[in-house]
């Protein structure tokens, strides 16, 4: 008796907040049901009055649920673009927030694409759930068979093979939440969010479920922002994925910009068997010696990764046979000496047969590789048809010559070939520059000896520059010496260099002349 009375009390407070045509509602049910009934049963049609006016609340709070999800749906944006309010929609899902669509939400989309769409990362109708992520870092994510069937031959076998198994959770402990997140929005919205530090995983999320559209997305992505911070990271991603173009990629990127390549921290992170590809590779671009101490820096984490001291043995003992592939013979005698030597990395035996290989006439056999590499051919991009002085040109006195160019692939700018001097030989301090739309690339201030011939004379960068197709770069160099060397004339617009086409267009930066038709900055030298 104290419960009824008490649900009575609650459904009367109720009933006094409700609106007016509710409260008729209820007062003209009452009347009816007094006329009907005796005294002596009014008290039990009394209680069984109240529960209608309970149910007029639950339906009160359900409008006010479809008021908030309405708001999520805005009609007229949806009415004046197709894909707006999807993205809105879908960005919103990002944090699965489970909003209930608005009643008849499936007309305010025209397509099947958006209806799918406002489906991602929603609960509504989730008839599977994923726990995506390893232990400590899951996040649980809802699914819908039908669609994710459709969108990966994985899945379909996942839900509706011959071995399918009816599970309302599946845990996928290695994947990364992020990357499972953007392969469910290209399944469901057909759109690829791509981002720097989840890429790698999508990649991996899409080959493990066959999504191949986009993983090529993902390949594509980091082929575009390959650098030689990233390219050898890449590299043993791209191997583990079997992509070989990915691959070849970062080949050319690790061979042109070695140095830079081995002294990025994403070197120490690669590895063993990728480390042991880059050190027997003919074509690195790099001095041994830096090969020698980025060996020793992979060296030094790999200890940590393995939990290991950081001593000179331990270093030794993680490079294994590896150590071997480093051409340490090949190396300057300063840098053998100053360096490697000293490293304690190497015995005494073997420190004291490598310096007999340097002195002795009969050299000692080395179980290091005592051939040098052969490094890459740089090509060279000339512009001119011809050259030619004056007795009154050119002359120079700290003006700028510049002239843009762009490229239809991928190459590194290894420095400039220069004019020298018309009237016997002099020696030029040369300020080079390379720039893309006002920002600079790269720079350097270096010497040339110039023998007095109408030759070029290559001025390199510190770094091999990379360039990117389709956009022009301004070249420009600053020169101070003999006021009178060569110059270009019958200049080239275009210019086609082995498999590289280069076009050239005049620079606003240049002050002294250089033009396409004529002047300084006569050649390109380039890896491609």
């Amino acid at each position: 008796m104290v419960d009824d009375k008490e649900k009575n009390m609650k459904c009367l407070t109720f009933f006094l907040m409700l609106p007016e045509t509710v409260k008729n509602r209820s007062k003209k049910s009452s009347k009816k049901a007094d006329t009907t009934s005796t005294s002596s049963s009014s008290s039990s049609s009394n209680s069984s009055k109240l529960p209608p006016v309970c149910y007029e609340i639950i339906t009160l709070k359900t409008k006010k649920k479809k008021k908030m999800a309405a708001d999520i749906f805005p009609r007229k944006k949806a009415a004046t673009s197709n894909s707006t309010s999807v993205q809105q929609y879908h960005q919103q899902n990002l944090s699965n927030n489970n909003l209930i669509p608005a009643p008849n939400w499936q007309g305010l989309y025209p397509t099947i694409r958006e209806r799918n769409a406002v489906m991602f990362n929603n609960d509504l109708m989730a008839d599977v759930h994923f726990v995506v992520g390893p232990p400590g870092g899951t996040q649980r994510l809802p699914g819908h068979k039908y669609v994710l069937a459709v969108g990966s031959s994985v899945f379909h076998a996942m839900f509706y093979g011959e071995l399918a198994e009816d599970k309302d959770e599946i845990r996928i402990p290695d994947v990364e939440p992020a990357a499972f997140l953007a392969m469910l929005k290209y399944i469901y919205c057909d759109e690829i969010d791509l981002a720097a530090d989840t890429v790698l995983a999508t990649l991996y999320a899409a080959k493990k479920y066959i999504v191949p559209h986009l993983a090529r997305a993902c390949v594509n992505f980091l082929e575009t922002s390959l650098s030689a911070k990233n390219a050898c990271v890449l590299l043993s991603q791209s191997c583990l994925f079997e992509e070989p173009d990915l691959t070849q990629r970062c080949w050319e990127v690790i061979d042109a910009q070695a140095e830079l390549a081995l002294k990025s921290e994403g070197f120490c992170d690669i590895d063993f068997q990728t480390l042991e590809s880059i050190l027997r590779r003919e074509t690195l671009n790099a001095k041994e010696i830096v090969v020698f101490e980025a060996a020793l820096n992979w060296a030094e984490v790999e200890c940590q990764r393995q939990d290991l001291a950081l001593s000179i043995e331990n270093k030794r003992k993680v490079l294994g046979k590896a150590l071997y592939l480093i051409r340490i013979p090949t190396m300057a005698l300063d840098d053998f000496a100053n360096g490697a030597a000293q490293s304690g990395v190497l015995t005494l035996n073997e420190t004291n047969d490598i310096f007999l290989w340097y002195t002795a006439s009969k050299k000692p056999e080395l179980q290091f590789v005592s051939k040098a590499r052969k490094g890459l051919v740089p090509q060279r991009c000339h512009r001119f048809q011809s050259c030619a002085y004056r007795s009154n040109q050119w002359r120079y006195r700290g003006r700028c010559d510049s002239i843009q160019f762009a490229v239809d692939k991928r190459v590194f700018i290894a420095g400039f070939g220069l004019y020298g001097s018309s009237c016997g030989s002099a020696e030029y301090s040369a300020k080079i520059e390379l720039k893309r739309q006002g920002v600079v690339l790269g720079q350097n201030l270096s010497k040339y000896f110039s023998d007095g011939s109408s030759s070029t004379f290559p001025v390199w960068f510190e770094y091999p520059v990379q360039i990117e197709p389709d956009t022009f770069y301004t070249a420009s160099v600053i020169l101070d010496g003999n006021e009178l060397s060569y110059f270009g004339q019958e200049g080239m617009t275009e210019v086609q260099c082995g498999k590289v086409t280069v076009q050239f267009q005049c620079s606003s930066d240049s002050t002294n002349g250089t033009g396409v038709q004529g002047g300084q900055i006569p050649e390109l030298i380039f890896y491609a």
